[in-house]
């Protein structure tokens, strides 16, 4: 057999710096599973258990690096199970391609098995590109479009390829003539900022503000040291989007934190109090967290223009890199020379990890291991580089208020859709795109049942292929939907559901250990700063099983009075199934206006 459009699709992607590609095997993508097979290796195909793990580890993989992943699925079912993953992507902006199979272009139409109009079903996911391959002429242009438009853009593009195509001969350059399309490889960053008046318009409402608050996202996690400068120019605080964990250390003074519902308290006290706003590289989406409209002269900086001024109403919105931006606005600055701002936000900042630290002590509630302490001795142990994702639920709220981010670190989780289940897939992603980095996922018992420990046998599967193999996995075992139980307290008034909310108990440890991982079960205090040290020392992938309570409240940084009335009206309703938790939000939130916090 000579070369076919499906060789030709595997050398493209090599030549467009592609190693792996996520994926699940059917017959719609046979012909590209036989090229995979003679690239020898080059062109790494990971095998997960379900098409919508390999679209999470893509959306992972492309998080962690900032370049282009690749997942593929068979025609039909395959393609539809990508696409919880690809939405992931799409509203996290990050750029991923999708290669997806299909029925023979002589069949289309006809109603033929595994037969979706998959144009139509990805034409909302992939809307920035999404063609199908009719014939191999094709192959080139489309892929080179697929690949540069996802980067540019960062966002999810896909290529429907249909069976019989895959395994036409290769066409590796149209004939010069009329329609016809000559694409090329390669994409090269453009240097995105500002006009020097749109600048100087910026620096003279930051210069005269008196109480600048800085809000960072994802956009700024490569921008750590010129955020970290104008702050220190302005004499600003800097708040943290949870997908900006990373963008700036936790260890600098005025670093509040997270923001948000799962923020902390001196990020919430600083925008109820800042006269300036600068939002750098986010899209974060809770305005009641941010300063009340028309008290904040404001100031945004993102790479994309579509998403500018629409979560506070700005007084300048600039279009650019938020590295770039920041070094050109830098020098046009002047210095606050009263601090007195910053040092009131560092007090602050100080007084909540204090209380973190306290309410971190490992102890137990209900017989069970309160989950905060888990997350502070992990912030402990973490070596420099660690790799971090969570799942959406109750463990992103320790996550986020517990895990201090140093330099070097990488975090994300799913942010704009908020689903469950990548922190596993994450964190999987993370060591293809980084083997020699220790990466962590902490996950609740919900998402590891939904689909956590099936990717753990993808874990097992290639570990001996990462020069570090470890890979950490924490689940936080209360049996409960924990997330929704509060919500359900907190917005609805209602008591816990059973129905709903209670899941099967699971030893999550005696499964590592049936597959051939570490499994290391937590059942009392002591036991929490031995188990990571264990976690850290393994030479295999590791799940640690912490037997926690349901009943520790994820308290935001500002109770409302309707959350309050609320959660009571949802404890009078059925005593059993909350007072413990209700009582322990209350101390909780009595803690934090303690004097001297």
């Amino acid at each position: 057999m000579g070369e076919t459009a499906a060789d030709f699709l595997c050398e493209r992607l090599l030549e467009w710096g592609i190693e792996t590609v996520y994926g699940f095997p059917g017959d719609g993508i046979n012909g590209i599973l036989g090229a995979l097979r003679r690239t020898d290796g080059r062109l790494r195909f990971v095998q997960t258990r379900h098409e919508e793990m390999a679209s999470f580890m893509a959306c992972g993989h492309a998080k962690f690096t900032g370049e282009v992943a690749v997942c593929m699925a068979t025609s039909g079912p395959g393609a539809i199970h990508l696409l919880n993953g690809l939405y992931d992507a799409k509203l996290d902006h990050q750029p991923v391609v999708a290669i997806v199979g299909q029925t023979f272009v002589r069949a289309l139409g006809g109603d033929f098995q595994q037969e979706v109009n998959l144009l139509q079903l990805y034409s909302d996911v992939a809307s920035a590109f999404v063609q199908q391959v009719n014939d191999p002429s094709a192959m080139r242009h489309d892929l080179d479009r697929a690949m540069r438009i996802a980067r540019a853009e960062r966002t999810v593009t896909a290529l429907i390829i249909p069976a019989d195509v895959q395994d036409m001969p290769a066409v590796r350059e149209q004939p010069k003539k009329t329609h016809t399309v000559h694409s090329g490889v390669g994409y090269w960053q453009p240097r995105l900022i500002p006009t020097t008046g749109q600048l100087r318009e910026a620096a003279d409402i930051l210069n005269a503000g008196s109480r600048v608050a800085m809000l960072v996202g994802q956009g700024a996690n490569h921008a750590t040291d010129e955020v970290l400068a104008v702050a220190d120019t302005l004499g600003a605080g800097v708040a943290k989007a949870l997908l900006g964990k990373a963008a700036v250390p936790d260890d600098v003074a005025y670093v509040t934190g997270s923001i948000g519902l799962l923020g902390t308290k001196p990020s919430w006290d600083m925008m109820q109090e800042a006269d300036t706003l600068l939002m750098v590289g986010t899209s974060f989406p809770y305005s009641e967290f941010l300063p009340s409209e028309g008290k904040a002269k404001a100031v945004q900086i993102d790479v994309s223009p579509r998403m500018l001024s629409i979560r506070y109403p700005m007084d300048l919105a600039l279009a650019g890199d938020a590295r770039d931006t920041l070094a050109e606005l830098l020098p046009l600055l002047h210095r606050k020379e009263d601090r007195s701002w910053q040092d009131r936000i560092a007090e602050g900042v100080s007084a909540w990890w204090q209380l973190m630290d306290d309410r971190a002590a490992p102890s137990e509630l209900n017989g069970r291991l309160r989950p905060q302490a888990l997350f502070a001795s992990l912030s402990r142990h973490l070596p420099d580089d660690a790799i971090l994702s969570s799942d959406s639920g109750s463990a992103a709220n320790w996550f986020a208020r517990q895990v201090r981010i140093r330099r070097g670190m990488k975090a994300s989780l799913s942010g704009n859709l908020a689903t469950m289940v990548p922190g596993v897939p994450y964190a999987i992603g993370a060591k293809f795109a980084f083997p020699d980095r220790v990466a962590v996922a902490m996950v609740g018992d919900g998402a590891m049942q939904m689909g956590g420990m099936a990717e753990m046998l993808t874990a097992a599967k290639y570990h001996r292929s990462w020069s570090d193999p470890r890979l950490v996995v924490l689940v936080l075992n209360n049996e409960d939907l924990n997330q929704v139980t509060w919500e359900q307290r907190a917005m609805e008034g209602d008591p816990r559901f059973d129905a709903s909310q209670s899941i099967p108990a699971v030893n999550y440890a005696q499964y590592a250990q049936m597959i051939g991982l570490e499994g290391i079960r937590v059942e009392r205090p002591e036991d929490i700063d031995p188990a990571w040290e264990r976690a850290f020392a393994t030479d295999k992938p590791v799940i640690i099983d912490a037997v926690t309570t349901a009943d520790e409240p994820p308290i935001p940084p500002h109770v409302t009075f309707e959350q309050a009335r609320a959660l009571m009206t949802s404890v009078a309703a059925a005593p059993q199934k909350g007072w413990r938790g209700a009582l322990e939000g209350f101390r909780e939130m009595v803690q934090e206006f303690v004097p001297g916090r």
